[in-house]
């Protein structure tokens, strides 16, 4: 059994000179690779050296609604330069945030647009953080060309959104929340997630699954994502592994 945490930090400070000790955590685990989630300059370059430095660490790059205010030519001719480098699989984490909202709204939808047609040119799926903002996460995405793969990443939409992007070429990527007990849409949601569209990840650091939930969190747990969504749909966990590994490899263009 394999299992491949799509979308991670292992760049994130929690993790900073113990990236070994942790991949090796997670590879006892069944989890053989593992995609680290840019999101300004630091995180994208940090994201990128990982990737050089260990053969099942892959990178995406990108500029996450945050930052989206700083956002210029200078970023984003950094940002098609670093897409084409080996081990770089995805424009990523992109999109919109309006619980924080830490970027003004219009420049958030812009610069989202904007690398969402980037990842189209540089044929690469693209890694969509949507935060109270599906309403206008849909309307650019179904706007938009997603032949090379759209990937909604910790999805926490109810039932209605997710047959909207359905509809999109978009998969639905469940981190720890699926495994949260109050998460009843999550869980909805997860149940009626077709198995070709499944991802599982866990945004290590953050959103540790059962049974570790208020522990920080970190590759190796993928596992107890891939568990709880084996028991929502009514799977063996090895039914769930070999699907979203072989979704994983196909979205992201992996060998």
């Amino acid at each position: 059994m394999e299992l491949i945490d799509n979308h991670t930090h292992l760049q994130d400070e929690p993790f900073r000179g113990k990236e070994e000790f942790y991949l090796d955590r997670a590879q006892k685990l069944g989890v053989t690779k593992v995609i680290c989630a840019g999101q300004d300059s630091d995180f994208n370059k940090r994201a990128i050296d990982l990737s050089q430095r260990f053969t099942q660490v892959y990178a995406m790059v990108g500029y996450c609604p945050d930052v989206a205010k700083d956002y210029d030519q200078k970023a984003e001719d950094l940002l098609i330069e670093q897409v084409q480098l080996p081990g770089v699989v995805a424009v990523g984490e992109v999109g919109l945030d309006y619980y924080w909202d830490e970027s003004p709204r219009d420049k958030q939808r812009e610069v989202f647009a904007r690398q969402v047609e980037l990842a189209h040119e540089l044929k690469k799926p693209v890694d969509i953080h949507t935060r109270d903002a599906f309403s206008d996460c849909y309307e650019i995405l179904k706007n938009s060309n997603l032949e090379y793969g759209a990937i909604l990443h910790s999805f926490n939409g109810d039932i209605s959104w997710l047959k909207k992007f359905l509809d999109l070429n978009v998969y639905f990527s469940y981190s720890g929340v699926v495994s949260f007990t109050k998460a009843v849409e999550v869980h909805e949601a997860a149940q009626k997630t077709p198995l070709e569209r499944l991802l599982v990840e866990t945004d290590a650091p953050y959103l540790t699954p059962k049974p570790y939930r208020g522990k920080q969190n970190e590759p190796a747990n993928v596992y107890y994502v891939a568990r709880a969504i084996a028991e929502l749909k009514g799977l063996t966990l090895e039914e769930v592994a070999q699907a979203t590994y072989a979704n994983t490899m196909r979205v992201y263009g992996l060998n």
